[in-house]
């Protein structure tokens, strides 16, 4: 798949804290890190796409024993400044393809970090590594939006999420081939700056066939992690793939 590119450099991790402190909120947290500590049960967990910690943190703290992997030493670097940063394990590389050592209760990315990889190959190859990694019986977990292409009208690609007096966000669409990006622009002292994180959305029954592909099959879907039913009006779910314990 060649070497991934690196969009969570030093300028981004620098500030990744602040601009997502809404998901660092107690109430964004402690239902995920509940639910994860309960499908790691007494073994271990992995999270793909570590970053700074946001989750891995709080689960160690539970007392489940973490293992991260994540592209980005900047970010990895943030974790390791934060009290028992030390505490996770943490192999730099690409989610999609990079081996642990070990096996493991629970695999799990968040906060859209499989749209992170941009081709339907590495999404398959993701399944697949966690599958690899994974104890029979264990689960997979993804945090993801639903695409929203329903904010879409004819001829239009772009969906603001965030609008400021000096910052505006955005994300483009392509409904062709499943691309797209965030894009963020800020004006600091008259000074504009412009940042683009290329995805690849993913529909919640792809997301299926990828798991039956890797030898899994989907026990929950719920529309966040307090457990709400998913609908079709919801716009994210958190679902949990198992592998057979036979």
């Amino acid at each position: 798949m060649g070497t991934k590119e690196n969009h969570f450099g030093e300028s981004v991790a620098a500030t990744y804290d602040a601009s997502s402190a809404d998901m660092f909120a107690p109430e964004a947290v402690e239902p995920a890190v509940d639910l994860l500590a309960e499908l790691a049960g007494t073994g271990r967990a992995l999270e793909m796409g570590v970053g700074t910690g946001r989750i891995a943190l709080p689960l160690a703290r539970r007392g489940v024993p973490v293992h991260g992997i994540d592209l980005s030493e900047a970010m990895v670097g943030r974790m390791r400044a934060k009290p028992g940063g030390d505490a996770v394990g943490v192999s730099i590389g690409d989610f999609a393809t990079t081996r642990v050592e070990g096996a493991f209760s629970v695999v799990y990315l968040v906060f859209n970090t499989i749209g992170n990889l941009t081709a339907q190959d590495e999404q398959v190859a993701c399944f697949q590594n966690a599958a690899a990694h994974l104890e029979p019986g264990g689960c997979f977990v993804i945090e993801v939006g639903v695409p929203e292409l329903r904010r879409l009208p004819e001829g239009q690609e772009a969906v603001p999420f965030r609008v400021g007096p000096n910052e505006w966000a955005y994300d483009l669409y392509d409904v062709a081939t499943q691309a797209m990006s965030s894009n963020y622009v800020s004006v600091v002292d008259g000074r504009g700056s412009h940042r683009s994180i290329p995805f690849r959305y993913v529909w919640p029954a792809e997301l299926d066939l990828m798991a039956r592909i890797a030898g899994m099959r989907l026990r929950h879907r719920w529309e966040g992690w307090t457990r709400e039913p998913f609908t079709s009006a919801s716009r994210q779910h958190v679902s949990v793939w198992e592998k057979p314990a036979d």
